[in-house]
């Protein structure tokens, strides 16, 4: 397959500043069949290719990959229960499907300096409205998703990751180390840190937990993502690493949250969503602020895994976000 729709659209971003570098994988259940990349990791004129190994921030990303998937082992272990009682009437399936009644955004860094600090803050934040009825994505509810994790399970999320992600050693892991920053695409030149973020997560709270949050902190090249996507693909036929089939359904089914595309930790299609409008009812996927996203659809063994970094030198850069969709429908041509 040559993909030619879809380098298009690719090299568009590229000539449109959409983003410098981008990375695409698309691949089934039983690994890639297609993977490219494009652009230099910053618009300087000495700025290093853009390579399919290249290492991104995945941003929120880190929602589905890690913590999803520890929420799920976590249940699977009888260590917590979707119906668990986190505080008020938030269960742990009101913090995945983001029904929680907690805000969507609260500019904490800016308040506190220290990991201790910040912590207390996220679990002092008022509901806005009650748990079930309203789907408002919030990072606050997954930082206290990440919280409960490390409680019950008595381990930061890092070590939980690398203790169930069965590629050791793979590019899919928080804090990177400083010695391979300079071949991570940059991300943003940010006021907060006065300096240009390369290796080090961009999230500003991300940052003040350490590196290592339940909202951000991941990174991964497009093979990495990729090999975790083709393993959700396989968790829906046969039990795997992450899941039995019945368990990957239940989480991948959307919830009965008014007006909510969400499932559990999961988005799903829409006609309207990042993943364009080929794909079936049933996909499942994320996005990340820093210009990446993954959307897998099980119905037709197929993901898409697209690596950018849109917010290098500005997260003001927009011009990435309505392109996404554009970018999945012509995959989708180029499969069909």
């Amino acid at each position: 397959m040559t993909f030619a729709r879809t380098l298009a659209v690719m090299t568009e971003g590229l000539d449109r500043r959409a983003y410098p570098a981008i990375v695409c994988e698309v691949g089934r259940a039983d690994g890639p069949r297609w993977r490219h990349a494009l652009g230099t990791l910053t618009y300087n004129t000495d700025a290093p290719p853009c390579r399919e190994s290249t290492v991104f921030d995945l941003a929120s990303l880190t929602k589905v990959i890690a913590t999803t998937s520890l929420t799920m082992r976590a249940v699977r272990d009888g260590r917590l229960s979707l119906s668990s009682l986190v505080r008020d009437d938030i269960t742990v399936a009101h913090l995945l499907d983001h029904s929680s009644g907690l805000p969507a955004h609260r500019r904490l860094w800016e308040t506190v300096t220290t990991a201790v600090a910040l912590r207390e803050a996220v679990l002092d934040v008022p509901q806005e409205r009650p748990a079930g009825i309203q789907a408002v994505y919030s990072d606050i509810g997954f930082m206290t998703l990440g919280f409960l994790l490390e409680a019950c399970m008595e381990a930061p999320l890092d070590q939980q990751w690398r203790g169930v992600w069965p590629h050791a050693g793979d590019r899919l892991d928080f804090l990177q180390a400083p010695s391979t920053w300079s071949a991570i695409a940059p991300t943003e030149r940010d006021s907060w840190r006065g300096r240009l973020l390369q290796g080090e997560v961009h999230d500003e709270h991300a940052a003040l937990l350490g590196g290592v949050a339940a909202h951000s902190g991941l990174f991964g090249n497009a093979a990495a993502v990729g090999r975790f996507a083709a393993s959700v693909l396989e968790s829906f036929h046969r039990e795997t690493w992450l899941a039995t089939p019945s368990e990957m359904h239940q989480w991948a089914c959307r919830r009965p949250v008014p007006g909510s595309s969400r499932a559990l930790g999961w988005d799903t299609m829409l006609p309207t969503s990042s993943c364009g409008t080929r794909m079936s009812p049933t996909a499942i996927g994320h996005t990340g602020f820093t210009g990446t996203s993954l959307w897998i659809d099980w119905e037709r063994d197929c993901y898409v895994v697209i690596l950018t970094n849109r917010v290098h030198p500005t997260r003001t850069n927009e011009v990435f976000v309505p392109m996404r969709a554009r970018l999945h429908d012509a995959i989708a041509e180029d499969l069909a």
